[in-house]
């Protein structure tokens, strides 16, 4: 429309019954500009950390498949974007300045006449919220690496993924995958991230540990080379120096000599896996005794170095005890919690924590998560918990 004078600014402020003196004098004549119906703007709220990777030059992305919720990812963090509406429009105006900046510049004319070029009634508002892993351990799981002379893996049709098809695939930022990928033990094998198949892994496990044993070597001080001279010629050495480092802790001594440092209980937990596998329950006793005839040497089998991976059942004649591997559960919240309620009526703290632990966000207690999940009661002295809604 057409650029409005003074007097006209004035006989406006006078039917809002403003007084001119406790204004600013400089006066925004707002209109549309030619661009500004088009709607293709959108505002993403940004925490300052978020605004200082920008600013540094570095790129945030927006991960997910069509059927997935959308995530923004930085360098090493995952944030839920959820649409906020609000109430005000919210206009775009290039140039625009503060009263702050008009007040500071005197010489400023008291109409200034700006363009809008677009107008929003919502933004994106970020949440920081945990990485979505589960996919990553399923996508892998698809065509585990049964070990070099595995025919099925020369014909396989199976997709195998590199670092880049799991970033466009995996709703979490690069650092937060390749953590990932580590806790889970996978290897490159030729470009792309593998999951032993659990039996080739017991494999090169059993291997290593007879050697230890025939070798009497402290489990603190397993040496490398002299672990890939005495396997290499049963399996490649890549998985000899794999299964070291998923079972061990590398460390170099003052001489430059490469050793590991085995893990007592993840070794202890695998061959209690490979044990129950086998069965759907078990006998507590009886497991317990095979059990530590099964570990090497030196080793002592213990029920906490199973969390997350099997359950005892106490009010079952004999005790009993069954595999429940935490990797196996629903991440989304709800249904994790609909998930275990169905596995078991009521749960202790102790037995459940487990099982819900990494569903923790930020600074979330398991006692937080409980609260809202779950309802607890008191059984024989004993607080228990169990599920808010009927389970079907």
């Amino acid at each position: 429309g057409a650029m409005r004078s003074r007097a006209e600014v004035d006989a406006t402020l006078q039917t809002a019954k403003l007084n001119p003196a406790e204004l600013l004098p400089a006066v925004h004549c707002l209109s549309f500009g030619p661009q500004a119906g088009t709607g293709d703007c959108c505002l993403l709220q940004l925490e300052p950390g978020l605004c200082a990777e920008l600013e540094a030059g570095r790129s945030l992305v927006i991960r997910g498949e069509k059927d997935e919720q959308a995530v923004l990812c930085s360098k090493d963090k995952t944030y839920d974007m959820k649409i906020a509406d609000t109430s005000n429009m919210l206009l775009f105006i290039p140039g625009c300045k503060t009263p702050e900046e008009l007040n500071g510049d005197q010489a400023s004319c008291d109409i200034i006449h700006s363009q809008i070029a677009g107008f929003s009634n919502n933004y994106w508002e970020l949440r920081r919220c945990r990485p979505k892993l589960k996919k990553l351990r399923k996508l892998l799981m698809e065509d585990p690496y049964e070990g070099p002379d595995s025919r099925k893996d020369q014909t396989s049709t199976f997709s195998k993924y590199t670092t880049e098809d799991l970033l466009s695939l995996i709703q979490a930022s690069e650092e937060e995958i390749l953590h990932q990928l580590q806790i889970i033990d996978a290897c490159k094998i030729e470009g792309y991230w593998r999951i032993l198949e659990f039996d080739y892994e017991m494999k090169l496990l059993n291997h290593v540990t007879q050697l230890i044993d025939s070798e009497s070597w402290s489990l603190s001080k397993v040496p490398l080379r002299t672990c890939l001279e005495e396997l290499g010629s049963l399996e490649p050495r890549e998985m000899i120096e794999h299964i070291l480092l998923s079972y061990g802790r590398k460390y170099t001594d003052d001489a430059g000599e490469v050793y590991f440092e085995m893990h007592e209980d993840k070794i202890c937990r695998a061959i209690a896996q490979m044990l129950l596998q086998n069965a759907v329950k078990f006998n507590l006793s009886e497991f317990q005794e095979v059990w530590q005839q099964s570990v090497p040497e030196g080793m002592t089998a213990r029920l906490d170095q199973l969390k997350g991976l099997a359950l005892v059942d106490k009010t079952s004649r004999p005790e009993t005890i069954f595999l429940l591997k935490v990797e196996d559960l629903p991440e989304d919240n709800q249904e994790r919690f609909n998930s275990l309620f169905s596995i078991r009526e009521k749960w202790t703290e102790v037995d459940i924590t487990p099982y819900i632990q990494d569903l923790c966000a930020e600074k979330q207690t398991v006692g937080a998560l409980l609260t809202k999940y779950a309802r607890s009661s008191t059984q024989n002295g004993v607080k228990v918990y169990n599920s808010r809604r009927p389970i079907s």
